[in-house]
């Protein structure tokens, strides 16, 4: 019933900047926050950044803080992650996702998820 999907993904230079966006439709009435995740070859998938989707409120993990901001338009139907700074180990898929919790960090508590854009890092 949501939507989610992600665009902005590509090939940076450490250092380099990348907008990534996620489109959201459907039914997102329910829908309290808006994250984005990410997941590198062999590793888990990590929470990256959160925003109440009514408040823009939001919340990001320690390894991107003062990096990355997320935001969402006027009319709710586009949340971005605008990355500054790359680093390699920025390198992974990054999801977009829609949980009806607010403000979560948890993986498990998010109930709609977009097919993912890669993100590389060149060193």
């Amino acid at each position: 019933q949501v939507q989610l999907v992600e665009s902005g993904g590509g090939l940076v230079q450490t250092g380099g900047s990348l907008r990534l966006s996620c489109a959201v439709s459907g039914r997102t009435f329910s829908s309290r926050s808006m994250g984005w995740f990410r997941q590198a070859p062999g590793k888990e998938r990590e929470f990256v950044s959160v925003i109440s989707w009514s408040s823009g409120s939001t919340s990001y993990a320690d390894s991107v803080k003062g990096r990355f901001t997320i935001s969402r338009d006027n009319g709710k139907t586009t949340v971005y992650l605008q990355m500054n700074g790359l680093k390699p180990e920025d390198t992974a898929v990054y999801y977009c996702a829609a949980s009806s919790y607010v403000l979560s960090r948890l993986s498990s508590e998010y109930g709609y998820w977009g097919q993912g854009t890669q993100v590389t890092v060149s060193s």
